[in-house]
């Protein structure tokens, strides 16, 4: 009785790859080529910012007829200024107004003077600017295609770009 268990089961281990094979049973696979039938671009379409440099020629003013301030220039600013600050305050407070007031004036008589005056000519300058527009534009992110191998018909998605024609290896498995 004991051989005939024995028996059984190497009888089992050898034979079950041989009926595994014959009807399909646990993991088969392999390579095989296809033909690729059909091609689809996946494509989205993406708003996108475009610059646009625009360059033109300008005219400049240029100023002219400015002088430096005179030390009288300046010493009459500074007496008008402490007057007008001498009539604010009280006390001690009277004394730093007309100070401060006596600062301001020079200042403003200096920066009078100096600051330029009137334009006496204009010069051409290259200036450029920037704009951007939004346009739409399609994207291809990917191809749908389809392929035919072994009288099957397979529809897979890739980043390859594949011609119709195209012969291509399909990894063949099949799980049970």
């Amino acid at each position: 009785m004991k051989k005939l268990i024995i028996a059984a089961a190497v009888a089992a281990t050898i034979s079950t790859p041989v009926l595994a094979d014959k009807y399909n049973y646990g993991t088969s696979g392999g390579t095989v080529v296809g033909t690729v039938v059909q091609v689809t671009p996946d494509t989205r379409t993406i708003k996108v910012q475009v610059p646009d440099m625009r360059c033109e020629m300008v005219d400049v003013p240029i100023y002219g007829g400015g002088r430096h301030a005179s030390p009288f220039d300046k010493l009459g600013g500074a007496i008008i200024g402490g007057v007008v600050g001498n009539q604010f305050g009280g006390g001690s407070g009277k004394d730093a107004l007309t100070v401060l007031g006596a600062i301001a004036g020079a200042d403003i008589a200096n920066k009078r003077m100096s600051s330029g005056g009137h334009i006496v000519g204009y010069r051409q300058k290259h200036r450029c600017t920037t704009a951007y527009t939004t346009e739409l534009q399609e994207r291809t992110y990917g191809y749908n295609i389809v392929v035919e191998v072994e009288d099957t018909v397979i529809n897979a998605r890739t980043t390859n770009r594949y011609r119709v024609g195209d012969k291509i290896e399909v990894r063949k498995q099949y799980d049970f």
